[in-house]
């Protein structure tokens, strides 16, 4: 009797391991891979989807969220690091992994906005008091006037920060292109340090005090008031550019990992009243406004912005002509 007993135990337990087994391998696992100051705002976003998964199939899912300068993570996806989204601030980053087959051709299409769920923009973080009176885009192209911007060549922030500069000049010379070169070059010239990514230049200006401006994503600048408030002011510029935000199905890597329903739904719930009031408190401009408590979105200023199909002809024509080896930043650049 006590044998069977003791089998009859064995076997329970055997069982309910070969149930926890079961349970274990029901739980999955999604890459996603980001820029640089989303850090906040995907942690917040990834604890949302991790109850909203559970609630709805009962599975517990595991979030990996990968951050760096843009053009690194572009590289690092199109090396082997198996994302299963990219959530990137620009076009030409999933253009770049699309033309190496890793994503299909249709990927802006599979989401609302052209799959661009939040947006923000570029403006100009001082210090406090304003020493150097910087009130529009021609006060950085002034001499004796420090500016901390990232590298274009790595991030796609400093990539927003230089077309709008080009756009603001554009806009002021009734569309004189090399009017603008010259401005964009005399900016670049007062530029003291090319961070790798937009978070670094933010350190860079707040942490090791370096410049007397910098060019920042609208959340970044957001962000450093919320946490040094008494030591900077934000400079919103007369004109600036709409950075739309864009999100994609790594469709080579899901279908080899299985993981397509997942990493659907992962984008799908960006568009949800909870994600959007997320992009707000973390300071990026929803796309569903109506979402979001009015009071989070007394932060985002009304400012003429231009966009990038209507003033560059899309990111498919700004990518090789700006930022492509031998484009105009290099020749800028390697004047400075």
């Amino acid at each position: 009797m006590k044998r069977l007993i003791s089998g009859l135990v064995l076997s329970a337990a055997l069982s309910a391991g070969v149930a926890v087994g079961a349970a274990q391998a029901q739980d999955v696992k999604l890459v996603n891979v980001s820029y640089d100051p989303t850090r906040e705002l995907y942690r917040d976003y990834s604890d949302y989807f991790v109850k909203f998964w559970k609630d709805k199939t009962g599975k517990t899912v595991e979030i990996s969220n990968s951050h760096g300068g843009s053009g690194a993570q572009v590289r690092s996806v199109i090396d082997g690091l198996p994302a299963d989204v990219v959530t990137f601030p620009l076009e030409g980053d999933i253009l770049g992994i699309e033309q190496k087959g890793l994503i299909n051709a249709d990927w802006k299409s599979k989401f609302p906005d052209a799959s661009s769920p939040y947006t923000s923009t570029i403006v100009f973080l001082v210090r406090k008091g304003n020493p150097k009176a910087i009130k529009d885009w021609d006060d950085l192209a002034k001499k004796g006037t420090v500016v901390i911007t990232p590298n274009p060549k790595t991030s796609g922030g400093a990539r927003w920060n230089y077309l709008a500069a080009w756009a603001y000049e554009l806009d002021r010379s009734k569309g004189d292109q090399k009017k603008a070169q010259d401005f964009v070059a005399a900016i670049y010239q007062n530029v003291a340090v090319l961070d790798s990514g937009a978070r670094g230049s933010t350190n860079t200006f707040v942490q090791n005090k370096v410049g007397d401006v910098l060019i920042a994503w609208e959340n970044e600048a957001l962000l450093s008031l919320k946490e040094f408030g008494a030591d900077y002011e934000i400079v919103v510029p007369s004109v600036s550019i709409l950075a739309e935000v864009k999100i994609a199905i790594v469709d080579k890597n899901v279908d080899k990992k299985g993981t397509r329903e997942l990493a659907k739904a992962f984008l799908d719930q960006l568009y949800s009243p909870e994600a959007q009031k997320i992009f707000a408190r973390n300071f990026y401009r929803p796309g569903k406004p109506e979402h979001v408590d009015p009071a989070d979105l007394k932060a985002f200023p009304k400012v003429k912005l231009v966009k990038i199909d209507d003033v560059f002809g899309g990111w498919a024509k700004a990518q090789p002509t700006h930022f492509d080896n031998g484009g105009i930043f290099d020749k800028i650049y390697s004047k400075n």
